[in-house]
């Protein structure tokens, strides 16, 4: 009788042991900006519609500690616009600060609005309680696109409509314009490359990449080294590793026309970097994110979900297509339907979930990534108005 009295007297012990280890860390947390539009509609005959403003929002979600159930962590007041791309909004490395533009001013034009460029830049202190905005910086005309660098020290934001990069300089929560550097033509959106020594700037109408050159600080741009990508480039992400951008190409700069679009590969490892592939999605893309991992990038195609219920390319649900990253392939490997006019897409840090707004519904849908698989989890996020753009850590 003592061996089993002496086993369970160390089995007593060992649990004892075990409960005094230092317990497991939960995952911290890590933030998803959604910028919400009040003041546009479309109606059922694809018209749109322009509404008095004051109710617009942003919100903050933590995607880091419970991916499969995104938690709303503020809801702040502040105007946003859905006239840009789903990307004038940006989270630093770090997670301590987020910053969001807003494109467009809302005027009284008679007893109707209309809008016209705005030219401001909020900054959001994420680890305040609750978050709130600490300063605001005047940047260019429609400030349309945003990237921040690697090392959270520099920013840059697309100026629609001044055809302009504005540089900034980031230190903690200060903010400052650092340089203005002229493109001369229309730009949309923005991303670094990885080692933040050059950037790639969406030139829609030029169908072309502009690449800026950092050197000590000071910003360059050379139209000689435009990289050409497919027909009204609208969006731009760069892997993680740095070896690719994908450059998205709407076909028309009306978005949906019912046709096919691509997404064009660039080898940033060449010299000079060039396109070496175009992956063919659905019509409307407008959205763009890549995942944490690299292997995985996801496309938010609008199918005429906003256009008249009549027209031939109309669909009432616009969807998302899952592109693997092998290498230098890039090759289209699912795709399933969302809610109608998906604008914002966001990976989880582990890149198993996908998020994306779907503006006319006013919520998000959550997305299962399982293997090269994408599946629809059937959970949406109510949201208090219609996600215009939404973004987290460009890794």
């Amino acid at each position: 009788m003592k061996k089993p009295a002496r086993a369970i007297a160390w089995f007593a012990a060992a649990l004892v042991g075990l409960s005094a280890l230092p317990a497991a860390h939960a995952a911290d947390p890590a933030y998803m900006i959604v910028g919400n539009d009040e003041k546009v509609t479309w109606d059922e005959n694809g018209r749109i519609r322009f509404l008095p403003p004051g109710q617009d929002s942003v919100q903050i979600f933590d995607i880091g500690r419970n991916p499969a159930m995104p938690q709303l962590v503020a809801t702040l007041k502040l105007d946003n616009s859905i006239f840009g791309p789903p990307t004038n909004l940006a989270v630093a490395p770090d997670q301590r600060f987020a910053y969001i533009t807003n494109p467009m001013a809302w005027n009284k034009d008679g007893e109707a609005w209309k809008p016209a460029p705005d030219n401001k830049l909020n900054v959001i202190d994420l680890g305040a309680n609750p978050p709130k905005v600490v300063d605001t910086v005047t940047v260019g005309r429609q400030p349309s696109g945003m990237a921040i660098s690697r090392d959270g020290r520099m920013g840059l934001v697309a100026n629609r409509a001044d055809n302009s990069v504005t540089v900034l300089n980031i230190e903690g929560g200060r903010v400052s314009v650092s340089d203005t550097v002229a493109i001369g033509e229309h730009v949309v959106a923005v991303s670094f490359a990885a080692d933040g020594k050059r950037a790639f700037v969406v030139k829609m109408n030029a169908n072309a990449l502009g690449v800026i050159h950092f050197d000590n600080g000071k910003a360059s741009y050379d139209k000689k080294n435009d990289i050409g990508v497919g027909v009204t480039p609208y969006n731009v992400a760069v892997t993680p590793d740095g070896r690719l951008a994908l450059s998205l190409d709407m076909g028309n700069p009306n978005a949906s026309d019912g046709h096919v679009d691509t997404i064009s590969v660039v080898d940033l490892e060449a010299s000079p970097p060039r396109t070496i592939d175009k992956v063919v999605v659905d019509d409307g893309p407008e959205g763009l994110a890549v995942s944490p991992t690299g292997r995985h990038a996801a496309v938010a195609l609008i199918r005429g979900s906003n256009n008249d219920r009549k027209s031939w390319f109309y669909h009432p649900k616009g969807s998302v297509a899952l592109l693997k990253i092998d290498g230098r392939k890039v090759s289209k490997v699912a795709e399933v339907e969302v809610g109608a006019l998906p604008e914002g897409v966001v990976f989880s840090p582990d890149g198993q979930y996908l998020y994306v707004g779907n503006f006319l519904d006013g919520d998000i849908s959550v997305l299962r990534v399982d293997g090269d698989r994408l599946k629809d989890t059937g959970q949406r996020i109510k949201l208090p108005g219609h996600p215009a753009a939404m973004r987290a850590v460009a890794y």
